[in-house]
């Protein structure tokens, strides 16, 4: 058998989390609460607008960074929830946000160039990395809250030596944790990553889905160091239509757009014409499903907070970052493998996010509330038993 293969794919494992969730998917009666999907369905005029396009013959290739109309589309949307600026000419559309970090990351980073990625965090961007010949230097911010301070990232930044440190990562709302950042906290990372001239690769694909607060980006601070990802996954259900936008200055575009060439040449041109009406008459359909997200969310804190686990604090996107009860055991794929076995009920073990999940589970709330209440029975008989 061969094993000539590139050495850093062979280094990197598939996914622990699709890996577990696939193992469970296969037992009957199984409560789910593990990936990072909405229980909704999209939007129906987003899917007739599909269905007309395929009518209408829509089955040739677009430009690479997508269809005027849509990027034009993208810019006026995200500009209007965010107070962005950006037009056209600064969006690409991509292949999910999966693409779109993948293309981002490409693009800035050189062999050897250091990558600072906070965690806990969704794991896409260490492979990312690496592939690029990058060196990840991870942050744990377990111990501030899961909030990256400035006073952290400015001492990781020193402790480079003559390195080059070329980029920040930051995702909020965050997945695992649910955490997001407030105005306060994004201007004194955007003070540091100004004075050390670090890029910003934001995924804030979450962003619509932020609760006590409107999200606020990076990208007002210092537009010119950020890369913006985001995307209609979350925000409008479609996760299976795999439709981003990377939203950067021209000349950060410019650049990206050959690496988002290369990978995928242009997203696929029916899912586009979804994604322009979704842009163009679908602005208020996240709030609809947010306003059950936050129902869901306040429930699943009520009832779990008696039983011991403690939460980060979840302010955005559907997931609860729980600290398992000290009662039970505290490695956490002892615990959801235990709850899985014994209960049929599945989550995720916080270490598959990075340093600082150890001893916690991510809850999806991204589901309905018959299965949460199940969620809790189950979690309840668990926790009593021990």
């Amino acid at each position: 058998m061969r094993e000539d293969f590139n050495q850093i794919v062979k280094k990197i494992a598939v996914s622990d989390i699709r890996q577990f969730d696939n193992e469970v998917s296969q037992v009957p009666g199984m409560v789910k609460l593990t990936l990072g999907e909405p229980d909704f369905n999209t939007p129906e005029h987003v899917k007739q607008a599909a269905i007309k396009a395929i009518e209408d013959n829509q089955s040739h290739y677009t430009p690479n960074p997508g269809i005027p109309a849509l990027r034009e589309a993208a810019a006026a949307y995200y500009n209007e929830k965010f107070n962005w600026h950006y037009q056209a000419e600064n969006v690409i559309t991509t292949v999910g946000a999966t693409e779109g970090i993948a293309a981002a990351l490409q693009a800035i980073v050189n062999p050897d160039d250091v990558v600072i990625i906070p965690t806990p965090i969704f794991p896409i961007y260490i492979p990312d990395t690496l592939l690029n010949h990058g060196q990840v230097v991870f942050i744990d911010t377990s111990s501030d809250g899961f909030v990256l301070t400035p006073e952290r990232l400015e001492a990781t930044i020193k402790a480079q030596g003559d390195k080059v440190v070329k980029a920040l990562v930051l995702n909020y709302p965050n997945n695992p944790t649910g955490v997001t950042y407030n105005h306060e906290e994004l201007a004194g990372l955007a003070k540091v990553i100004a004075k050390y001239q670090l890029w910003v690769v934001s995924d804030e694909v979450y962003a619509e889905l932020s609760y006590s607060e409107p999200h606020e980006s990076l990208a007002n601070f210092i537009p010119e160091q950020v890369i913006v990802v985001n995307g209609l996954s979350k925000s409008h259900a479609m996760t299976g239509w795999r439709v981003g936008f990377l939203l950067a200055p021209k000349t950060v575009t410019d650049e990206i757009i050959k690496s988002h060439q290369y990978m995928v040449t242009a997203p696929v041109t029916l899912v586009q014409y979804a994604a322009l009406e979704a842009m163009t008459n679908g602005k208020e359909d996240s709030q609809v499903m947010a306003k059950q997200y936050v129902e869901r969310r306040n429930y699943l804190i009520e009832s779990l907070e008696p039983l011991g686990f403690e939460m980060a604090r979840p302010d955005g996107a559907f997931y609860l970052f729980a600290k398992i009860p000290a009662s039970c055991p505290q490695d956490s794929w002892t615990f959801v493998r235990e709850l899985a076995k014994t209960q049929k009920l599945a989550l995720i073990p916080g270490i598959s996010f990075g340093a600082g999940g150890e001893g916690y589970v991510r809850i999806s709330y991204a589901a309905s509330m018959e299965n949460l209440h199940k969620a809790v029975e189950r979690l309840t008989a668990f926790v009593q038993a021990h």
